[in-house]
């Protein structure tokens, strides 16, 4: 149990799914709605620069949890989650003295294991009533049609959704608590996930003539990679007007505004019960979404445009220790979360991990944070077993993610593995089955012109090539803070003796 003469501040972690950085307004976008972050980013600070270290779920939950990029221990799949032997921070609070409480929404640790929650957590809520059914209705049209696999649905009735239930538990267990520990609530969210749709009042929340222009791909997807000219083949959005992509853009930023009133919520009910200024609040998505951008929606593993690493990462400290408010443009990476919280808590370090601590640069002490930052993902040749197809030895057609699973069961490497190494100016992304990607995002913050074979570029290349080759020596791998005994002691009592 972890002792210290000041109590340690209460944790909040509040994790929507597939939530981009630009769905926020105070980061720019004007259509979006989205109040109670937006002071969160005043009281607190918003990182407009932070970055996942893995574009789909699992692999990037992994890796803030654990300080580690997925390459370190094979956490780089939507099937390969965190084992006991291996660091979890909610389990390092909860062995440190904190009152852990989280919810069903996991992506994080292995389901099949009996009570494979207890260790990690002092109260897991469990769903005791399902949510609002929606109507059963063929909202996705006929096989084959141009809305089949889009995931857009629009509009749906008003009803309390599983993230509503998971908020109304997480206020309670707030006004009850009475514990003398400090407490860490992990309230991950399933919105903004698709399928996008949401009720009112958010559905009209979002002007439609507020959004900003779509990012277009390049002409038959020339320089980008072959899973991207696949997966728009197969989703089939080509006949889609620019009417009905704003339609689905704005349903998300809807779901994104709910996920901005249920974080205010959260927020009421500590300062309601006069918590709040010795909390540490957290608000970060694990990684971003197509939402139409480049003729795509949902995401990929082995892309790495903003639109799906480019993800909301807002922090408040306790207030005795801010002296940085608003917003900050220096890069960060979601491992970052994990340093930041093993000090804030009075960990110690009992395990190697990468991730930085922003506490000083919080407090004013530091200038200054990360000149590059790291996202990977994709397998290997023979990797098999890394493979999604939802379950099935075959991929469903009728899935709405059969477009994606289908190009990754695929033997010609369509999910082939790959690295993002990004600057304030530049992209690189180097791909270990097709050719590379360079992007100069001053003048091209789109993202379309791979400017990988331009001379001009040559030098910034071989400078971040180098940069990756450092990322990779430098955390290929951890050695355990445990040490082993070379021989057992009878043996060496008998030898030297």
């Amino acid at each position: 149990m972890k002792t210290s003469e000041k109590k340690r501040p209460n944790i909040i972690i509040i994790n929507p799914d597939q939530m981009r950085a630009d769905s926020m307004f105070h980061l720019g976008n004007q259509a979006s709605v989205t109040p109670n972050l937006d002071r969160l980013a005043q009281e607190g600070i918003s990182f407009s620069r932070a970055f996942c270290q893995n574009p789909v779920c699992t692999p990037s939950r992994c890796s803030f949890m654990s300080g580690w990029y997925p390459h370190v221990a094979g956490h780089r799949t939507m099937n390969h989650m965190m084992h006991e032997h291996e660091p979890v921070l909610l389990r390092r609070l909860k062995e440190h003295g904190y009152h852990v409480w989280m919810n069903q929404r996991n992506d994080l640790l292995p389901a099949q294991e009996p009570k494979y929650y207890e260790k990690y957590c002092s109260t897991y809520f469990k769903l005791e009533h399902p949510p609002n059914a929606l109507p059963a209705e063929n909202w996705r049209g006929e096989e084959g049609g141009k809305n089949y696999y889009s995931f857009f649905r629009g509009e749906i009735p008003e009803g309390k959704d599983v993230d509503d239930i998971w908020t109304d538990k997480a206020v309670e267990f707030i006004k009850s608590y009475d514990g003398e520990e400090p407490f860490c609530i992990f309230l991950p969210f399933m919105l903004p996930h698709p399928t996008y749709q949401i009720s009112e009042p958010y559905f009209s929340r979002i002007d439609r003539k507020l959004l900003p222009p779509r990012k277009l791909p390049p002409g038959e997807y020339k320089g980008k990679p072959k899973m991207q000219k696949a997966l728009a083949q197969r989703q089939n959005l080509k006949d889609w007007n620019e009417a009905e992509f704003d339609e689905l853009r704005a349903v998300y930023l809807g779901m994104c505004s709910k996920v901005d009133a249920l974080t205010g919520r959260v927020i009421e009910a500590l300062k309601k019960k006069n918590l709040y200024e010795d909390t540490a609040v957290f608000f970060f998505s694990d990684h971003g979404d197509y939402t139409g951008d480049y003729g795509l929606v949902e995401k990929v593993q082995n892309c790495f445009e903003d639109c799906l690493t480019n993800v909301p990462f807002l922090v408040k400290l306790p207030s005795s220790m801010h002296i940085r408010h608003g917003i900050s443009g220096e890069m960060t990476e979601l491992i970052d979360f994990y340093a930041t919280v093993e000090e804030l808590a009075e960990l110690g370090k009992e395990h190697t991990h990468f991730g930085h601590s922003l506490v000083p640069f919080l407090e004013g002490k530091q200038d200054s944070l990360r000149k590059y930052v790291f996202c990977e993902g994709g397998f290997r040749k023979g990797e098999d077993h890394c493979k999604e197809t939802g379950g099935q030895a075959v991929p469903n057609p009728k899935g709405l993610y059969y477009p994606r699973q289908s190009l990754q069961a695929s033997d010609d490497m369509y999910n082939g593995k790959a690295v993002m190494c990004r600057t304030a100016d530049y992209k690189y992304v180097r791909r270990l089955y097709e050719a590379d990607e360079f992007y100069d995002l001053k003048k091209d913050p789109d993202e379309r012109i791979n400017e990988i074979d331009n001379p001009k570029y040559a030098q910034i290349i071989l400078e971040m090539k180098e940069r990756l080759l450092e990322f990779y020596q430098d955390t290929c791998d951890v050695v355990p803070f445990r040490k082993d005994s070379r021989m057992d002691r009878e043996f060496m009592d008998v030898v030297i003796h």
